[in-house]
Formats: structure tokens, sequence, C-alpha cells
């Protein structure tokens, strides 16, 4: 039997162990993939150290498990209902998983499934244990199995390393599509410095919008951030307290933005995203993908007045991870601004560990096993 070097957790809270495990073989829907790199997402620590009393309803993979949310490689072997995919093929694999028979997915709003869960990372609902069954390991490993619909291919120009941010890009990326981002839009993020942020910046150049502003509270960062495109970026730091939506209403005429999008986490303060929605113009909309916990206190009676709406978008397709592959193909999505902290997979709790460090959203945390 083929074994392979995965890393692997067996208790919440403990390290991952490196270990030799049999090379898992492709169903028939399935692909097998050569992992050549895997985003490690900031959350992560919290995920193998307090998910379980944080979020109880929500389970991880049955343990031991292998981790690993934003994988990308070759693929090495197909199964025998697999046509649109051969070995060779460059890929990012979307964790996605869903189960296709549900009312959802066969309505195709696939990320609403019932079953829904992220390969490598957590549940979305005890269903969830039932897709675990079928894929238990995400990309912390030299190979993993993925079913065909997770896939997006990888024009030359976009390296694997580039290819382990897609599920933060992918992210953001989602809310601005749902908001219909483009010329003659405005849009404002909240953290736009961060690891979810950054992608605000990066589409909004790419999807042409005309206004993009963005806060944060280091002024280094947001400098970097406004480098991008000093003529289309606006940035304010709101580190002493200053109002967001009076920087954002003092540059629109009054008017406020398009669209509002809080990419900051749990543990941010309330009254920022709540300053966000205050910035919003009568009609816009607002999203929330950066996890904020607790109960926000929402003005809902001006929204009613004004005709605004939030809603809160979890993360992307395999569809809209290709958009932002072929954007990259094409030159309008510049991916080059990021850097990459790269560990082997035998440094993998030191990745974890040290990734608090990390230089805001430009550094990208990258195992190659």
């Amino acid at each position: 039997m083929s074994m392979m070097k995965a890393a692997r957790l067996h208790k919440v809270g403990a390290p991952m162990e490196i270990e030799q495990l049999p090379i898992p073989q492709p169903a028939a829907n399935d692909v097998q993939v050569r992992v050549r790199a895997c985003g490690i997402v900031p959350n992560l620590g919290n995920i193998l150290a307090n998910w379980t009393t944080w979020f109880p309803e929500l389970p991880l993979p049955p343990l031991p498990a292998v981790f690993g949310l934003d994988p990308a490689g070759e693929v090495t072997a197909v199964g025998s209902h697999v046509h649109a995919w051969k070995p060779g093929d460059r890929v990012y694999v979307n964790p996605s998983l869903y189960c296709g028979g549900c009312r959802a997915c066969r309505s195709g709003d696939l990320i609403n499934c019932t079953h829904y869960a992220f390969s490598g990372y957590f549940g979305f609902s005890e269903n969830s244990l039932k897709l675990y069954k079928n894929y238990p390991n995400g990309g912390l490993a030299e190979y993993m199995i993925a079913p065909q619909y997770a896939l997006v291919k990888l024009p030359d120009n976009v390296s694997f390393n580039q290819a382990a941010r897609f599920g933060y890009l992918g992210t953001m990326y989602s809310a601005m599509r749902k908001a219909r981002i483009g010329p003659g839009k405005s849009m404002l993020v909240n953290g736009i410095s961060g690891t979810l942020g950054i992608g605000g910046a990066l589409f909004g150049l790419a999807m042409g919008a005309t206004r993009i502003l963005g806060t944060g509270r280091n002024a280094e960062l947001l400098a970097r951030v406004k480098a991008l495109a000093p003529d289309r970026i606006e940035v304010f730091s709101n580190a002493n307290g200053e109002a967001i939506d009076a920087w954002v209403k003092a540059r629109t005429e009054g008017l406020g933005v398009d669209t509002f999008i809080d990419a900051l986490g749990p543990g941010a303060p309330h009254e920022t995203m709540q300053q966000g929605i205050r910035s919003l113009k009568r009609g816009g909309r607002a999203f929330n993908i950066g996890a904020i916990a607790g109960m926000v206190g929402m003005d809902l009676h001006t929204m009613m007045d004004d005709q605004q709406s939030i809603e809160g978008s979890a993360w992307f397709t395999a569809g809209e991870g290709q958009d932002i592959a072929d954007m990259a193909e094409a030159g309008t999505l510049d991916l080059s601004v990021f850097e990459h902290v790269c560990h082997p997979l035998e440094r993998v709790n030191e990745a974890i560990s040290g990734i608090a460090s990390r230089n805001g959203g430009f550094s990208n945390f990258v195992i190659n096993p």
C-alpha cells in the first residue's frame, strides 16, 4: 500500500502530529490531487483549540482528522465518472462540500445545502458529518481526494502559493458579486488591509468599481493598500476612534456608498460595523463576511425608510473561484501583492502559531507538503 505524509489532529487543543497514512483513492466522481500548497488561514488556530467550546453545534471532522482549507496542486488520478479533468491539471480545490440532492442543491443554491461543510475545517450542521464520511481529509497532506465539482483550473501565471489564498479572496469576491460591484459603483470595506479586506481592494480594481474606500487601524498597511491604485483607493485610519460614516459622507457628497462590506472578525467593536452601515446611501447594501461576534444593534427603522439591507455571505462557489483564476490569467487581478510565508508540512504547528505576526493581509501563510 502506498503511503503519504500528513498532519493530523487527534485532540482539540493539541498540536498536529506528522504521520504516514495510506494515499486515498478516488471514487467514481472524485479526483486525487497531489497537494503542492495549502493556505493557513488566520482562524485555524481558534478552530483547532476552541471550536467545540465556542460552537458545539458546528461539528469538526471526526478526529483524528487532516485539516487544511485552501489546497492547490496537480490532479494525479480521476474516478471513472470524471470526464472534464485529467492527471496533470493544475487546480485549486474549493473545500465546499454539498450533498447534491437536497432542494437547495437541486435549485443550484449550493452554499445553502442542508449538509454543507468545509473539507478540512468544520461543518454547518450535524448533517455535515455524513459528507465527512466521504471526504474526511483536507489539504495538510501530500495527497487528498476531492469531488470533481470542487475544482478550479489554474492558469500557468497563477502559482500554487497564490492559489492557496483563494479561500479568503473568494469570500470577498462572492459578496462583491452579490452586490453587483462594477463601473459607477462605490464601496466601503472595513478592514481593507486585513486578510479578507485586501481582496476588496484587488477586486474593486479588477471589477471596475469607481470609488473604493477602506478603513483600518494600521496607517502603514493602509498606505500600502492605497499605493495599489492611488487615484481610485481612499483609506482612513480609525485608530483614534474617529467616525467612519462622517469620513465616507464627506467623500460622497453626503450620499454614502452603494455597498459596505464588513471584513472584521470576532472581537471587533460593534460600533465600527454600525458606522459602516450608516455610511450606506439610499438603497445601499451591506454584507458581513468577517463574522463579527455577538448581537449587533441596528437602526432598522432608518434601514427600512432608506430601503437598505444587510446580508451574510459565507463563502464562494467553484464557479466563482474560476472567475478569480480567469481574472488573474487576463491580468485584471494582480496576485503579485502577496508575500508568501512558506513552511514544510513538518512545521505546520509553527506556521499556525506564527500567523499572528503576519503583515496584515499582505502575508500569505502557506504549507508546502
